[in-house]
């Protein structure tokens, strides 16, 4: 990574967190609203960059039953909210996650209370395509 890409990179995820509480909230497809929390940058050892978009839905809940709609509303903040914010960050990732939850939680802690979905997507052609854990 060039080192100029990498200082804006970091200096518009760090900024995430404070503009993700300015945020509106996003009418989901399913009908659910939900807003960013955040957004968390890593390299895993052996893999390539990987930007964590974290959304949070009050009343969000994971059940079989909406299984579908779940993941229509994770591609759905994929391709209409992720994907224009990483055109803009510099550096383009391996991959996006995106996770819907409950509420907010701290990253890579588990918390029992905590109700969280989450799926990987590989950008192309200006489109999030799953990708299998």
């Amino acid at each position: 990574m060039r080192p100029l890409a990498g200082m804006v990179a970091g200096a518009l995820l760090a900024q995430a967190p404070a503009a993700a509480a300015q945020e509106e909230a996003l009418r989901l497809p399913s009908g659910l609203e939900a807003r960013l929390f955040e957004v968390v940058s890593d390299r895993p050892s052996g893999g390539g960059l990987i930007y964590r978009f974290r959304y949070v839905a009050d009343g969000f809940t994971a059940v079989a039953e909406r299984f579908d709609a779940i993941s229509g509303d994770l591609v759905w903040l994929c391709e209409t909210h992720a994907l224009p914010r990483i055109s803009n960050i510099g550096p383009q990732p391996g991959q996006v996650v995106v996770s819907l939850a409950d509420r907010e939680s701290e990253f890579g802690v588990y918390d029992e209370a905590v109700t969280q979905v989450f799926e990987a997507y590989r950008i192309e052609n200006d489109r999030c395509t799953w990708e299998m854990f």
